[in-house]
């Protein structure tokens, strides 16, 4: 975040209309990107889990957003402790904050600093549920998220952004996300499925997506919200460091699209919709932490990267046998690792700082200090998010019953289905003859 990357002007700043009113915009596409990725994940799951993958990204707003207010805000961004933690009595509740105080250094109140924040952490745990699909109690995940955010989230924030954080204070780079967001997401995602395991029929029964038009608006709702997500990170637009980063992020999805299509194509002898969808995703991942400090070449380089290598890991749950239901692993862990360890390569040493990486003069330093944050921030969230799971599990349960999960948890955990079409016939044959009774095979497609 811009925070850990910037020195603070000589004279004292002043508020801001313009970067205001840009970073609210921001914060309002960043808060569009929860209701995206629920449409994305909704639509890859069957339709008996369609409604209850909706819920799992939407409840993140309810659930994150009062916490946050609550201490939050303190524990992300508050007066360092010990590098690890922050607390400002203060930022409790946001009561202590004045309406014109601005954060420090900058130019827009703390208020639009804190709400910019709290859209990030809304959709860090929603980005979870993708691997968790099909097989977790709501209760269990609405408790899960709360405990998660406070133990994991809040912490590692702080290590990345806050002013003190030892992430911070080492030097490592991470202009929106890739550590704090989608590392420590995709890491958490396999901690909780080595605790809760496998889907019924996983490896045997086809668990094709439901609506790939629903993943495409998903996908395109996510790509539009990133901008605020990845431009807004420098917190204003006074030097054109977040124009870079705009066309940065524009410029690296396209690419892993691009690539991941190509690889799908060589390997699978199709261009996939789904192939699209996830291909952009992975780009916007890796773009992430390292659109700040690259060239718009350099994206390119990033995003193409990250679209083969995350369209191969997909593949490797059904190699060692782990359940990533929607490829949290694979598109978020893997292209949040390499979009961040890719900054200590193409860093050109001219965009948002003067560190440069190894192609263009820097030697393998800053390598070293991002391989550090990257792995400090998987190991922690993987054996913390493991934990937890085991905690919940072992006390109200994780998963629905077989039973429950093969009849379809939309039923059972909402009493919904995502789609009736009771009154969807018509006309006097519909109501004088009988429909045929549905086959077997229609029975297996239709769960």
């Amino acid at each position: 975040m811009a925070s850990a990357i910037t020195t603070l002007a000589a004279d004292a700043p002043t508020l801001s209309a313009a970067n205001t009113g840009f970073m609210l915009i921001c914060s309002a596409l960043v808060m569009l990107m929860t209701p995206g990725l629920a449409f994305f994940y909704g639509g890859m799951v069957r339709v008996k889990s369609s409604l209850n993958m909706l819920m799992m990204s939407f409840i993140s707003l309810g659930i994150v957003t009062i916490l946050w207010v609550l201490y939050g805000f303190s524990l992300a961004f508050g007066t360092d402790s010990g590098s690890l933690i922050g607390w400002n009595s203060d930022y409790v509740g946001l009561s202590g904050i004045g309406i014109t105080e601005l954060w420090d250094g900058y130019t827009i109140p703390v208020y639009v600093f804190a709400v910019f924040q709290l859209m990030f952490a809304v959709i860090t745990p929603a980005l979870i549920s993708g691997a968790l699909a099909d097989r977790v109690k709501f209760g269990a995940w609405v408790l899960f998220t709360a405990l998660w955010v406070t133990v994991v989230y809040f912490p590692v924030a702080h290590w990345v952004w806050g002013a003190g954080g030892w992430l911070f204070e080492l030097g490592v780079i991470d202009f929106a996300g890739g550590t704090a967001v989608h590392i420590n997401a995709g890491a958490a995602a396999l901690g909780v499925i080595l605790v809760i395991g496998k889907r019924v029929g996983f490896k045997k029964d086809p668990m094709r997506p439901h609506s790939l038009p629903l993943v495409m608006l998903g996908a395109g709702l996510l790509w539009f919200g990133w901008f605020g997500f990845n431009a807004g990170s420098w917190l204003g637009n006074d030097d054109g460091v977040g124009a870079v980063m705009f066309v940065n992020t524009q410029v690296a999805t396209a690419a892993a699209m691009l690539a991941w299509l190509g690889y799908e194509k060589l390997r699978h002898g199709s261009f996939t919709t789904l192939g699209a969808a996830s291909g952009a995703v992975a780009g916007l991942v890796a773009i992430t932490p390292s659109g700040g400090a690259v060239s718009p070449l350099g994206a390119i380089a990033i995003g193409v990267i990250a679209g083969l290598l995350c369209a191969m890991a997909v593949g490797l749950k059904y190699k060692f046998g782990y359940d990533d239901s929607l490829d949290v692993i694979g598109v978020h862990l893997v292209g949040g690792v390499v979009g961040s360890l890719l900054v200590g390569l193409f860093a050109t040493g001219g965009v948002q700082s003067d560190v440069a990486g190894l192609f263009y003069g820097g030697g393998l330093e800053q390598l070293g200090k991002q391989a550090i944050g990257v792995f400090a921030v998987l190991a922690y969230s993987l054996v913390a998010s493991a934990l937890l799971a085991l905690l919940l599990d072992k006390t109200i349960g994780m998963r629905v019953s077989e039973d429950d999960e093969v009849a379809g948890i939309d039923q059972v955990e909402h009493a919904e289905t995502a789609y009736d079409f009771s009154g969807a016939g018509g006309g006097a044959a519909s109501r004088t003859t009988a429909a045929p009774a549905p086959s077997a095979a229609s029975k297996k497609v239709d769960a």
